[in-house]
């Protein structure tokens, strides 16, 4: 994941600042040294690092806070301020027009996987707001893009925009607004032709549907794992084009996250966007104040919190835990709550998100996934009366569980054992619900 590695040597900068009484003159100079490498492995453009560093030593002396509170607490208070004023301090949405479509053109590079941003824009749109969405097929040059588009399209139930390769991409631009103005659309997102690199041809007929049709919003894809290169990109397209923000893809991957940290005080041009996943959901709202709270180990509880509001079916939790406490919950009721837990994404994503939580190695992500699908498997190849009534599973039911899903007796004995074990925390959880210890959902 993205700013690993800043996030653990930004923690053993705290740690040795926290053995130390109070922060003097030469501590501080080892303090910035190492923040200056810090980021300068994480591949953050040596000017940004130089400014970064010089901001936090002038406010750590301004402040005459050497003896006041612990070096600890005044670094990540400092080091916090300053990453959030380089990512942006103001967190930056799209603007969405009051009474006529928003036109949001996508450009970049080819391969950064701006066809696929596009559609996950469309599903974000569509799915958080409510929003009638448009997606244009603008990369003539590329058929599989169209291809690819069109496949999203169908996958998100969104409508898209397909006039072939013969049109020009002007005219498919038009099209595409004279469509949304006539069947009143909310959204349109124009997916535009990238290339392997920066051209004249390429600056220029981007140019042109940007003059053609006045979009919104202007929006940039950059890979984070291009490095200081996506800076350079951005650079170039902020010359020649109006961007108005951009979408970082690839920040679930080894990026350093140098990037992410450059481009925006670099360029003037906030990061709206960015990708955590390969899959159609997993594109997040950019927030700077939260970026910073997680590269320096503070957790993001406030997006874990939204997470589990979009993807947790409240009156279902509700239903899971009124029959805990009941003493009626079965097999049925443990799988439902695992598939939920699904959906809130990886372990290790989540337990990042919790301040204080330790971190789980991928090994031990992989294990828990392995185990996660064992057991849905089992309960999966048990019949409605056996996830129901569990105490009837004997020798011979396991038997044929085990055949029906690959595993053995062993593991259906351990589900089971685990299972029994569940009910009993819930029997005693359910007596000081009774008893008023607990208060009532």
């Amino acid at each position: 994941m993205a700013f690993e590695s800043l996030q653990d040597r930004f923690a053993g900068i705290v740690k040795k600042l926290r053995g130390q009484s109070r922060l003097t003159e030469s501590n501080m100079e080892e303090m910035l040294k190492e923040i200056r490498v810090a980021l300068l492995e994480a591949d953050v453009n040596f000017k940004v690092v130089k400014e970064f560093v010089n901001n936090v030593k002038e406010k750590a002396i301004g402040q005459q806070v050497f003896t006041k509170v612990s070096p600890g607490q005044m670094v990540v208070k400092i080091v916090h301020d300053e990453l959030v004023n380089l990512l942006g301090a103001d967190q930056c949405d799209i603007r969405f027009e009051m009474n006529k479509p928003t036109i949001i053109m996508m450009c970049g590079l080819q391969g950064s996987g701006k066809t696929t941003t596009a559609g996950k824009l469309a599903r974000l749109f569509k799915r958080k707001m409510a929003k009638k969405v448009l997606l244009v097929a603008g990369d003539i040059y590329r058929p599989a893009a169209i291809d690819q588009l069109v496949t999203i399209g169908k996958q998100i139930e969104v409508e898209v925009l397909n006039l072939g390769t013969s049109m020009s991409p002007v005219e498919i631009a038009k099209k595409a607004l004279e469509k949304a103005y006539m069947e009143r659309f909310d959204v349109v997102i124009i997916d535009t032709a990238g290339r392997l690199h920066i051209d004249e041809v390429l600056m220029k007929e981007l140019q042109d549907i940007e003059q053609e049709v006045k979009p919104t919003e202007v929006l940039l894809l950059v890979d984070a794992m291009s490095g200081q290169d996506a800076v350079n990109v951005a650079s170039t397209f902020n010359e020649k084009l109006h961007l108005t923000g951009m979408v970082m893809s690839k920040l679930d991957g080894d990026a350093r996250g140098g990037a992410a940290l450059s481009i925006k005080h670099l360029t003037g041009v906030p990061i709206k966007y960015i990708g955590v996943g390969e899959k159609i959901d997993d594109l997040e709202v950019f927030h700077p104040d939260r970026m910073a709270d997680r590269i320096l180990g503070m957790g993001d509880v406030v997006s874990l919190v939204e997470k589990v509001q979009e993807e947790i079916d409240e009156k279902q939790a509700r239903r899971s835990m009124t029959k805990m406490m009941d003493g009626k919950f079965d097999l049925n009721d443990m799988l439902a709550q695992m598939e939920q837990i699904n959906r809130l994404g990886s372990l290790g994503g989540l337990l990042k998100l919790i301040p204080g939580m330790p971190k789980i190695s991928e090994e031990d992500q992989e294990k828990a996934k392995v185990q996660m699908n064992k057991t849905k498997a089992i309960i999966n190849s048990m019949t409605m009366e056996e996830r129901k009534h569990p105490e009837i599973i004997k020798n011979s039911r396991k038997q044929r569980i085990a055949k029906g899903c690959g595993l053995n007796a062993t593991d259906i004995n351990r589900l089971l054992n685990q299972f029994e074990q569940m009910k009993k925390s819930m029997k005693e959880m359910s007596s000081l619900y009774k008893s008023g210890k607990m208060p009532k959902f």
